[in-house]
């Protein structure tokens, strides 16, 4: 009795984990980080890089984006028609911007980012334990065939395939599983393990880098009964991320213009 109910409760959780996964839809960035109508034909019409450039300095002055382009710009989604919030990228799977996009998982068959990381990350643990219980209770039956005792043909089949895949997937999830949770304690997305962030000091993979409890706090929110639960807790609305060292008196897009033709970085970091 006391297998069946462990076995039904990480059941239960899996099957939650991963519905949630698949089916609570990646956040968009909210309308005012979209490109206006005259915005955007004054864009489209203009053929010099850098009075572009300024078209987007002036739309960006009122949004808390602080992060930039490889060449000191600011990120805009030419096929979206938006300016990009921190850590916000386009899914090429998708067809649409998403917050704080971890990557395209094609498990689930769904963009994993702001709105489900939580789950995925449940997701991935909850499959660890089911993969791991599975192959603890089978493994008694597996010493019994080795030592002769199983002696239904049938039987033998069944034991060897479900510990294989038990312990094949087991080990699979474990590398998965142990590179996310780095992850989350360096508050990094898997586009930004790749790819560093670049601020106005330059890149920085360490620019959301709060501390471990903090990071935490990020994904699973402040409410720990919530933790090992899949229902959303994440702090913030996708848009706007704290940051480990940020001076909030200026926005460094929000610079006079004279800074875009720098093709970069400042000389004076905050």
């Amino acid at each position: 009795v006391a297998y069946l109910i462990i076995f039904h409760i990480l059941f239960v959780l899996f099957v939650w984990t991963y519905w949630k996964s698949i089916f609570t839809l990646p956040v968009q960035p909210g309308k005012k980080y979209h490109m206006s109508y005259a915005d955007k034909e004054r864009y489209e019409n203009e053929e010099r890089p850098e009075v572009q450039r300024q078209i987007l300095a002036e739309m960006a002055r009122k949004l808390p984006v602080y992060t930039r382009t490889g060449s000191g710009g600011i990120r805009f989604c030419d096929r979206c028609q938006l300016i990009k919030p921190d850590r916000c990228h386009h899914c090429s799977v998708c067809a649409i911007c998403v917050l704080k996009m971890d990557h395209h998982c094609p498990w689930v068959n769904n963009c994993i980012g702001f709105s489900n990381y939580k789950f995925f990350l449940l997701f991935l643990a909850y499959s660890l334990l089911y993969c791991l219980y599975i192959a603890a209770t089978v493994f008694k039956y597996f010493i019994k065939y080795w030592t002769g005792e199983l002696t239904n043909g049938r039987s033998k089949f069944h034991v060897l395939f479900l510990l294989f895949v038990a312990i094949m997937f087991f080990v699979s999830l474990m590398f998965l599983f142990g590179y996310h949770c780095w992850l989350v304690s360096r508050n990094r997305s898997t586009l930004e393990a790749f790819s560093a962030p670049v601020f106005q000091n330059g890149p920085d993979k360490n620019g959301f880098n709060l501390g471990f409890v903090k990071n935490l706090q990020q994904v699973f929110g402040e409410e720990k009964k919530l933790w090992l639960l899949p229902i959303a807790s994440s702090q913030g609305d996708g848009h706007f991320f704290p940051m480990r060292a940020l001076c909030e008196s200026q926005n460094p897009l929000l610079a006079n213009e004279e800074q875009w033709e720098d093709d970069g970085i400042d000389e004076e970091p905050h």
